[in-house]
């Protein structure tokens, strides 16, 4: 399971973090293996309020964004990597981009390992890029994660980086989610992720300097997830061959969501459908998803 925690979170506090290392780009990191069982499969479905019948029993499959728990381990270490110098207190989830060629299934015995593939100063600010691969015990690769971090309070420019297309979409599924107000500490508990700014309010707003505690990132893509496998995917998560999201704005306990889905393109074996999800003030919370759906 992941190791971020509080204390990890605190101790790297107390290091004094001089900015990143841009010259780190590149390391790749030992691999570790993870065991998938039902009963994290199904722990995870429910704390991100998943209904689907496929991810539960003891044949069940993962759901999409289930891969961050298998790497997480393996990312954390990247993460607290002294080396790399990331100020924890302020690193914010930018972008995930989960490619999935193989269903992780309960009984499944994964290689994961992670690599650096960026360390970039831009004038938005400092960002990381973690490169994760999950090979079975067939020596089959499952899945890529890429996970995309930023640090906030390094940029220097104020200006919106946003390239969103205003061109008309033609809605093909939308729906409506509610964030529940104790679903931080059930994802946390499912998931591994303990970091103070979702799950300690005073943390999140004495020393992170947030208004409140805010949703793991990885949770709301959950809830973008389940809008494409039952909107588009007719229920079989199987066929939701990528799913990319980029993280806008923090979501908060107890609000609801909405997302709406659109297509983009189409070959003979994969629709590529966009998606984005609003906040109750409409706001986006995600901006540019990109879901990759094969034909049935």
């Amino acid at each position: 399971m992941p190791k971020i925690t509080s204390e990890r979170v605190f101790d790297n506090i107390k290091e004094k973090k001089m900015g990143l290392n841009l010259g780190l780009s590149g390391k790749v990191y030992p691999a570790q293996s993870y065991e998938v069982t039902a009963d994290a499969i199904a722990r995870y479905a429910a704390a991100t309020n998943e209904d689907n019948s496929a991810f539960v029993g003891d044949d069940a499959v993962a759901p999409a964004a289930f891969p961050i728990v298998a790497g997480a381990s393996s990312i954390a270490d990247v993460m607290f990597d002294a080396d790399l110098g990331a100020n924890l207190m302020m690193l914010v989830h930018g972008e995930e981009d989960h490619v999935l060629y193989e269903p992780i299934r309960a009984g499944d015995v994964l290689s994961v390992q992670s690599s650096l593939s960026s360390v970039e100063q831009k004038d938005s600010g400092e960002t990381f890029t973690v490169l994760t691969s999950l090979t079975n015990q067939r020596s089959v690769l499952a899945a890529e994660v890429r996970s995309l971090m930023f640090i906030r309070g390094t940029g220097v420019s104020t200006k919106s980086s946003s390239n969103e297309s205003s061109q008309e979409r033609e809605i093909v599924y939308e729906t409506i989610q509610k964030v529940d107000d104790d679903q931080t500490y059930r994802y946390a508990e499912a998931s591994g992720d303990r970091n103070p700014i979702h799950v300690d309010p005073e943390f999140a707003t004495k020393s992170a300097g947030l208004p409140g505690i805010i949703v793991h990132g990885m949770c709301t893509m959950a809830f973008a997830s389940k809008a494409i496998v039952d909107g588009v995917c007719g229920g079989d998560p199987a066929r939701l061959h990528r799913i990319k999201v980029r993280f806008s704005k923090p979501v908060f306990p107890g609000q609801t969501l909405a997302t709406s889905v659109w297509v983009v393109g189409k070959s003979d074996s994969i629709t590529t459908y966009g998606f984005e999800t609003l906040n109750p003030d409409g706001v986006p919370v995600i901006r540019s998803g990109v879901a990759a759906v094969k034909s049935r």
